[in-house]
């Protein structure tokens, strides 16, 4: 982490981060499902032996893609991430990583949503390296336990109010029918309000998963484009989604914080803000380390 710091490109990509901004807008607005997306490939890339554009890597020689890992099923919002490259490489060639414009791509795109401003740490290096096995390996399923997610977070320094404030990043997206209908078949699981329930049940109307229409997509909150608290609240009505959320509203070591953040925004954007420093900065490549890709997809 000591390595990473603000203003790292200031001689070499001074505008960097407007550049990345700047060719970002555009594809929010016309997708503004796209956040979600940025947001979750880069959790998901950090998550994989530190934020490294791992998952951006396709498939080639020794490399088989982290996209092919179950746990990234649905992953996407990486072809805005190519174009914020190819806008970056113009002004800037060979210069900025493709791990870094990874973080700037959720940084913004939370904040555009309505979320914090992050001053985020740049100089991370790009990995010559991805395995989908890794990733299999290393991602948290929907149906992790909350001491599970806590420990995964004190791995990498984060604390608990923290770890349970990066979980309310679910507060923009959309969650497909297999990550959550093991909450609905065969039986309701009981932290999950009937009402709720019936309605999750008409958009996904069966547990089998030869049946299971993957195209299917239900809100995470109810306000789903909005970087808010509102995660929170619904978690606190018992309209917490996968397994993980509805458990952070009723386990004893996180429910309090749950609680708190229904009530309080900014220390939600607080904790949010200090975590994401912190998993974004955990164990990344720096100095001489990886390489700077001219394509996100592909080894120089």
């Amino acid at each position: 982490m000591s390595q990473l710091r603000a203003g790292f490109y200031d001689l070499t990509c001074p505008r960097v981060e407007s550049i990345v901004r700047t060719t970002m807008t555009p594809n929010l607005m016309a997708d503004p499902t796209a956040a979600a997306a940025l947001v979750r490939a880069a959790f998901h890339d950090c998550q994989v032996g530190g934020c490294d554009a791992s998952i951006l890597l396709t498939s080639a020689g020794a490399i088989t893609s982290e996209q092919e890992s179950d746990k990234n099923f649905g992953i996407r919002g990486l072809n805005v991430i190519d174009r914020v490259k190819t806008a970056v490489e113009f002004w800037c060639p060979g210069v900025v990583s493709c791990a870094d414009i990874v973080v700037l791509a959720a940084r913004d795109a939370i904040t555009m949503g309505g979320g914090p401003t992050i001053d985020v740490l740049l100089g991370r290096r790009d990995s010559r390296f991805a395995s989908n096995a890794q990733a299999d390996s290393s991602l948290p399923p929907a149906t992790i336990t909350v001491p599970a997610m806590l420990d995964m977070f004190k791995a990498k320094g984060i604390t608990p109010e923290e770890g349970v404030a990066l979980i309310g990043a679910h507060t923009i997206g959309v969650s497909h029918c297999v990550s959550f209908v093991n909450r609905l078949y065969p039986s309701r699981d009981s932290a999950m309000g009937l009402v709720y329930a019936g309605r999750l049940g008409l958009s996904c109307p069966t547990g089998n998963p030869v049946l299971i229409n993957n195209l299917t997509v239900v809100a995470n909150d109810n306000t789903n484009l909005i970087f808010d608290n509102q995660y929170f609240r619904d978690v606190s009505s018992g309209m917490g989604l996968l397994t993980i959320d509805a458990e952070l509203g009723v386990h004893p070591a996180t429910s309090g914080i749950v609680a708190l953040y229904a009530q309080n925004q900014k220390a939600f954007f607080d904790a949010f803000t200090a975590g994401f420093l912190k998993l974004t900065s955990h164990t990344v490549l720096t100095g001489d380390s990886g390489e700077i890709r001219r394509s996100c997809g592909s080894l120089n």
